[in-house]
């Protein structure tokens, strides 16, 4: 595993302390934290918008900079908006009823979903075993566990995983809409978990994956921002609000100080 540790043991909010027993509660985010759904829903957005950029002539093609750009951490939604506007392109937001087939923001985004459940059933899904691992760790130690997500299929996401019953707390895409809670990289969904939890969200540790959600929980006050690096780069994390940044959940988490 590699770590890497932005400061020396006194950090931002008080304290470094890379053992997540030692907090109230720990927020984790989910596709890319605690299961590799981060690759099914990167592998989903582009199979949606190589078709559709191949039937429209849209130019140029989707890469995985895009996905780090505009969508990691994003409401799907979002996500459409800001890579068809990068090029250049506004389509109507429609309404989270469209088909797949229609050409709206709503549209489209639902035509990405559609593949990412199709691929999740094709493939199923297991949690990181570092994850998994911290996650009974946790358990045992009597810590809460709450998942900030933006995905709405958060729910699917962590029954395929088996993961479910770790959390009494779930905040995703389906709560946020329901409850008018803006975006990562806003830090409301991470002040609700905790609220939802009866944690002051000050005395929490976060765990995410990408600069959104790690800005979300500085942002948001979390205690120790752990960032774990999937492909957004440690030096990104650490720049967006990460304490810590390492490459696997594995336990445990032990920083080499100075390293950057």
């Amino acid at each position: 595993m590699t770590v890497t540790s932005r400061h020396t043991p006194t950090p931002r909010r008080g304290r470094e302390v890379a053992d997540l027993t030692a907090y109230d509660a720990v927020l984790f985010d989910l596709d890319g934290v605690l299961t590799p759904t981060a690759e099914v829903h990167m592998r989903a957005w582009k199979t949606m918008f190589d078709e559709l950029f191949d039937e429209a002539g849209i130019r140029p093609d989707y890469t995985d900079d895009d996905y780090f750009r505009f969508v990691d951490g994003k409401k799907r939604y979002e996500g459409v908006v800001g890579v068809l506007r990068d090029r250049g392109i506004e389509v109507p937001w429609g309404d989270p009823a469209d088909p797949i087939a229609a050409d709206t923001v709503c549209g489209i985004g639902n035509r990405k979903n559609a593949v990412f459940a199709r691929l999740l059933r094709e493939h199923g899904v297991a949690p990181f075993p570092g994850s998994l691992r911290m996650l009974s760790r946790l358990r045992a130690s009597g810590t809460p566990m709450a998942v900030v997500s933006s995905s709405k299929n958060a729910e699917e996401v962590l029954h395929a995983a088996g993961i479910r019953d770790f959390f009494p707390v779930v905040v995703d895409g389906v709560v946020a809409e329901r409850e008018d809670l803006p975006s990562k990289p806003a830090p409301d969904v991470f002040a609700r978990a905790a609220e939802l939890l009866g944690v002051p969200v000050t005395l929490t540790a976060a765990v995410e994956d990408a600069t959104s959600g790690v800005a979300a929980a500085a942002a948001a006050g979390c205690r120790f921002v752990l960032g774990i690096d999937r492909g957004a780069g440690a030096r990104a994390l650490h720049d967006a609000g990460a304490d810590v940044v390492v490459s696997d959940l594995s336990d445990p988490l032990t920083p080499n100080r100075g390293d950057s």
